[in-house]
């Protein structure tokens, strides 16, 4: 396997700006996929997110169209815009000066100001299906003289509902033009699209359990049955206390509630989900990146494209049907190198799905006990320790000179210490947060109601349809 950009095919500009970047070693992805491209190949990529699959099939596609001619050559088609707005940022990241014009279009944005990039001579439009099709009825986007397309999130684009729009999109482009379909699974309805519309392809899988797994630390906590998961998870996020979050829920409404708890408990957290617009999801996101915002709550279809970098922490509130879907939200963690915890909550009633995924993923899943107040006091008392280290040589230090030395003419030394330390630790523990996960830890278990009569009911033979 090649082991190094220029090996691939790649231009020397393009390798030199990849390093500047800091890209110095292709993925196993990138490594298979971008030589296959290049010679002209379909290709078919079975890759998980974070393995590298948009620099897989973008930078192919900056090398062979030509930027000097002001036509669409290439499109790029995503499920949803959070993607869409991700790649258009990866594919320009990866362009060189001056080179090919990109353009992105979806919902939820000025449909004018996106006809009138496009008119201007864009050479690579990324777009969702809905967003593309307008356009195309508009007469604005013509496909026919497309030479390469790429579909990505094939499954998640056929899940959605998709499937009749590609179909339409796919027709409106010429029969030799070049394609890679990049999918996590092989659905059948995702088999069928690639007989219909690659030629020959070569098929890429990387395999979900190497080496980007093992850099994610995988924990499972039972939630009793006296707690709700919503009430469970406060303590684990203080034990956890993690820099960046995505805490995944299945619904919008269970997003919104689970949002408006951490505020209330104090937490720098916001919710992301389908209910927001364009703007306040576009928001949303540089707030996260730019860390003003340190959780996010999210459910799965929003958060397609949700990918940060440094991100520490993924939790799962309500574990996904699916392994498939399982691995795609743990890997936002654990990236370029980098470790990260994925850490799921369960019910009693639940036991069966932990043993299913660990089964199908061929690994255990580590099973933790709930904190107890004892260890949440020990980490509090930890990170305050580290704040008095960050204190002692702060600038503000001195100001208090003073007030220490009048003090010394009639207490300890030791004494003022400690009595300053209680005070300060004493208005830490009044926090909401930790207000909050004290009262939580502090529920007692509900007693199970007696049985009516002395001994369990059984039933037998009640094989009724």
């Amino acid at each position: 396997m090649p082991n190094t950009f220029l090996e691939l095919g790649l231009s020397e500009n393009r390798v030199q700006h990849l390093t500047d970047m800091g890209f110095t070693e292709p993925t196993p992805i990138q490594a298979q996929a971008i030589p296959l491209l290049l010679t002209g190949r379909d290709v078919l990529g079975l890759a998980q997110t974070g393995t590298g699959k948009t620099a897989a099939f973008s930078l192919p596609l900056l090398e062979l169209i030509d930027p000097t001619v002001p036509t669409l050559q290439a499109m790029i088609l995503t499920p949803t815009r959070e993607l869409a707005l991700q790649v258009t940022q990866a594919v320009r990241s990866f362009n060189l000066r001056p080179g090919a014009k990109i353009t992105s279009v979806y919902g939820g944005q000025s449909i004018e100001r996106q006809i009138k990039q496009i008119q201007g001579g864009a050479n690579i439009v990324v777009g969702t299906p809905g967003r593309v099709l307008d356009l195309m009825e508009r007469g604005v986007l013509d496909l026919e003289d497309i030479h390469y397309f790429v579909l990505d999130e094939a499954d998640e684009m056929l899940n959605m509902g998709f499937i009749q729009d590609v179909e339409k999109i796919l027709s409106a482009m010429p029969q030799d033009k070049q394609s890679a379909f990049f999918s996590a699974t092989m659905p059948t309805a995702v088999q069928k699209l690639v007989r219909l519309h690659l030629k020959d392809p070569v098929k890429v899988q990387i395999k979900t359990d190497s080496a980007a797994r093992k850099q994610i630390d995988q924990q499972v906590y039972f939630v009793p049955p006296h707690l709700t998961k919503e009430e469970a998870l406060l303590p684990i996020l203080e034990l956890e206390a993690p820099e960046s979050a995505i805490i995944f829920v299945r619904t919008k409404e269970t997003a919104s509630r689970l949002n408006n708890i951490l505020q209330e408990a104090g937490h720098s957290v916001d919710e992301y989900h389908g209910n927001l617009s364009q703007v306040q999801r576009e928001a949303l996101l540089k707030r996260f990146r730019s860390q003003q915002v340190r959780w996010v709550v999210a459910t799965d279809i929003a958060a397609r494209g949700l990918d940060i970098d440094g991100l520490t922490h993924v939790f799962n509130l309500d574990l996904p049907d699916d392994l498939d879907r399982y691995v795609h939200r743990i890997g936002r963690t654990g990236r370029a190198g980098k470790t990260g915890r994925a850490i799921s909550l369960l019910s009693s009633r639940e036991r069966y799905r932990l043993k299913h995924i660990e089964k199908q993923m061929g690994q255990p899943i580590e099973v933790c006990e709930m904190p107890t107040l004892q260890e949440l006091q020990a980490c509090w008392i930890a990170r305050f320790t580290t704040e008095i280290h960050n204190a002692l040589s702060g600038e503000r230090l001195a100001s208090f000179l003073p007030l220490v030395s009048q003090l010394t003419e009639n207490y300890d030394p030791q004494a003022i210490a400690a009595a300053a330390l209680q005070l300060a630790y004493s208005r830490m523990q009044s926090e909401r947060a930790e207000k909050a996960v004290m009262e939580i830890l502090g529920k007692q278990p509900t007693k199970p109601a007696r049985r009516n009569s002395p001994s369990p009911r059984r039933f037998v033979g009640t094989n009724k349809r």
